[in-house]
């Protein structure tokens, strides 16, 4: 503890009627000091961060004790006029999700202005233009004049990140609360928002709340942790003491899914001649040669054709059959185009696709029945690719064109994913995202595929949910002697669950090889660039 006390909650509660979603919150934050807030989705993380900010939505309630060191009075019974004078001067939030949090019709410059406008009036434009450029330029933004003229939907989402940033650091705030800041991010950008975090904090001396489901960011950033399920704190103190001999069962579970362990340090790696087929197999099940996709670019002018776009380019590689072959990058690396291609969503531009010796490369619709039949896929968002208006015994028997056993088997699938076969009777909002996930495989599975791809299929899932679908996957791959083709931007992910790695970066496959001796001996320099960005479970002495 750094000993001035800079916000004080006591016995915080939220309602939402006669519904208790906060339950007796409370703990102390002193100026500059770094507390982590943790927990899974549900467990009352963003309540508590929306609580400090004064911002909890129509019709929640909060009671209890918010103080902040300076400003009279209980800030849990302030008005709408007296929060917007704290929030940006005294308290500020980077959002998860920047695109919802920017306005969408507003250029990036005039959306920073507007904050130091609004709580400086006094500034003329010239320095207003001056202390925006200053700030773009303060959060490692590149080119900060181009930035400011930029709509959001122009910026990458690491550059949406920072400029929530520079806008929450504009009036140079006490307190900065970072609402899962990194957690849509690919991990050399999340790497670099959080270093940035980092860095901003310290420089200003600022207090920061950083929520989390993420234990390994919590342990590299902050200093102490609490830890929350269910709408209340279960254990709190400082990390090396909470981490290292935790003393509530949920701690204990959430620290086990965590060790998911992304790789070693890969100094020293250097770069791989590669060879042109990777993992060459004598009897693939899926074999892909020179695959390549090209799409048309859209016109700078009118005077200038269009550039071509290569999102795909001399992919070759054998998967044997009862394999477990990990596709691992970051956005735009070329992970979903290889997707679709071998999906047959989508045609090459050059290449071949053989699947159990067919050709699937120019084949006709009626030709490629069978393939259909025997590749199944598990999507990244369940809620996203579950039909709300249908049972969920209707979605997993969807895929079936004899209805005459369903019943059967839709109760078969259930038990198979750990779930009771009276489920069947839900609708999708019924269940948890975990669990709307076990369903999801259930539908890819019940027309006994050979093939099984998941994309992406447990990035919208907490920590120790995450954990149970993987260890599900890797059981059913087995049972169902499946062969997987797993594609995601986690590498801990990809290894917990996979024998064989192929790395892409902008459109290509940079290294391929068995897990272990990739993640342990990179020959990539971008492969080991990406294990050394991904974030690890620390546990300082207590």
């Amino acid at each position: 503890m750094r000993g001035r006390s800079l916000v004080e909650v006591a016995d915080l509660r939220v309602h939402a009627g006669e519904r208790t979603l906060l339950d007796g919150i409370s703990f102390g934050l002193d100026a500059g000091e770094r507390l982590g807030l943790i927990g899974e989705s549900g467990s009352g993380k963003s309540l508590t961060a929306l609580s400090l900010m004064g911002l909890l939505p129509e019709p929640l309630r909060a009671s209890g004790r918010i103080a902040l060191d300076g400003v009279r009075g209980n800030l849990v019974d302030l008005g709408e006029r007296e929060w917007s004078r704290l929030r940006g001067d005294d308290l500020a939030m980077v959002f998860q999700e920047p695109m919802t949090a920017l306005n969408p019709l507003m250029k990036v410059g005039n959306q920073v202005a507007e904050v130091i406008a609004l709580h400086d009036p006094g500034v003329g434009r010239r320095e207003r233009r001056t202390a925006v450029l200053d700030l773009l330029a303060s959060v490692n933004l590149p080119d900060p004049p181009r930035i400011a003229r930029s709509y959001p939907h122009e910026l990458s989402g690491g550059q949406r990140q920072r400029v929530l940033i520079a806008i929450a650091m504009a009036n140079r705030p006490r307190v900065l609360i970072c609402d899962e800041p990194s957690t849509a991010l690919d991990v050399t950008t999340a790497a670099q928002i959080l270093e940035l975090i980092d860095t901003t904090v310290r420089e200003h001396d600022t207090a920061l709340l950083m929520i989390t489901h993420d234990l390994a960011v919590v342990s590299q950033l902050c200093e102490r942790v609490l830890v929350m399920r269910s709408g209340a704190i279960v254990e709190s103190g400082p990390i090396g003491e909470v981490f290292g001999d935790p003393r509530d069962p949920y701690t204990r579970s959430l620290l086990d899914a965590s060790r998911l362990d992304p790789g070693t340090s890969a100094a020293g790696a250097h770069q791989s001649a590669g060879a042109p087929v990777f993992n060459e197999h004598p009897d693939p099940l899926v074999s892909v040669r020179g695959l390549g996709r090209t799409y048309r670019g859209s016109r700078s002018s009118l005077l200038r054709p269009a550039e071509p776009v290569h999102a795909l380019a001399e992919a070759s590689f054998d998967i044997g059959t009862g394999q477990r072959f990990g596709v691992v990058g970051e956005s735009g690396s070329g992970k979903s185009t290889l997707i679709r291609l071998l999906c047959a969503l989508d045609t090459p531009t050059e290449g071949s696709i053989r699947v159990g010796g067919r050709e699937i490369v120019g084949a006709r619709e009626r030709d490629l029945r069978q393939f259909r039949r025997d590749v199944s896929i598990v999507f990244q968002d369940p809620m996203g690719s579950l039909d709300p208006r249908m049972t969920v015994g209707d979605i997993v028997a969807e895929p079936l064109s004899q209805p005459s056993d369903r019943s059967d088997r839709v109760a078969q699938m259930l038990v198979a994913v750990g779930l009771e076969p009276d489920m069947a009777g839900r609708y999708p909002h019924q269940f948890s995202g975990g669990q709307r996930q076990r369903i999801s495989i259930a539908r890819a599975l019940i027309t006994a595929p050979k093939i099984l791809v998941a994309d992406e299929p447990v990035s919208a899932l907490d920590v120790s949910v995450r954990a149970q679908v993987l260890d599900l996957l890797a059981g059913l791959v087995a049972d169902y002697q499946l062969t997987l083709l797993l594609v995601s931007h986690d590498l801990a992910v990809v290894r917990h669950v996979c024998e064989v790695v192929a790395v892409m970066h902008r459109g290509r496959i940079v290294e391929c090889g068995p897990t272990e001796e990739v993640y342990e001996r990179p020959r990539d320099p971008y492969t080991a660039r990406l294990i050394d960005s991904a974030p690890k479970l620390a546990v300082p002495d207590a």
